[in-house]
């Protein structure tokens, strides 16, 4: 049941990624625009995109609740994803099935409660913080554990203070953190923006 529930974190955490990049952001093509096989909840989440860089990251739409069609849209995408998963898993795996309903309900909570209380975000989810108020948006693509951005190289920090204790993104005993970052850094470390003044100086030199 554990190693289920277990296996089912990494996959959703995975499926975070891949939906994000590919299904809410859609993918780029020349001289046309971007390509999702869901367009609606893309055009929903650029719409959120543009709102939350207006507001310093908070989001109105989660404090209306159900009567603003993103979060609307948001529920209703996330209730099918837990319903089509958590049903084509449960023969195979109870754990996994259990872990598919807990990570889209812990989504919508991590999603919502980090739009209305900013702060919150920029300590607990700096990589989602960094995925909306960094120069490069099509980045950063987990939100509720940076463990995929580690794994396929794309998280981009912007600053010092946007930096997770650890690219797990849990609490951990400071001698853990730091053996963690120290491994991964070796490994897949993230990268940084480049700060146009460091471009600057770099090209004066």
């Amino acid at each position: 049941m554990w190693k289920g529930f277990l296996a089912g974190l990494v996959v959703a955490n995975g499926f975070e990624w891949v939906a994000h990049k590919y299904i809410l952001h859609g993918t780029h093509r020349a001289g046309k625009p971007r390509y999702s096989p869901v367009p609606d909840s893309m055009k929903s989440h650029w719409e959120h995109h543009r709102e939350v860089r207006k507001t310093d990251f908070h989001d109105q739409g989660y404090v209306e609740g159900i009567s603003n069609w993103r979060t609307k849209n948001e529920i209703i995408s996330l209730a099918v994803v837990a319903g089509v998963f958590g049903t084509a898993f449960y023969p195979v795996s109870k754990g996994m099935s259990l872990a598919v309903l807990y990570c889209a309900g812990n989504y919508y909570y991590i999603h919502r409660r980090a739009h209305l209380e900013p702060e919150w975000a920029m300590k607990r989810i700096p990589w989602h913080y960094d995925h909306h108020m960094n120069s490069n948006q099509d980045a950063n693509w987990c939100v509720t554990k940076p463990w995929f951005d580690y794994i396929l190289g794309t998280r981009v920090i912007s600053a010092p203070e946007l930096q997770e204790a650890n690219p797990l993104g849990i609490a951990l005993p400071q001698v853990l953190s730091d053996s963690l970052n120290w491994a991964v850094s070796r490994i897949r470390p993230a990268k940084w923006v480049e700060k146009k003044a460091e471009r600057l100086e770099n090209a004066a030199a």
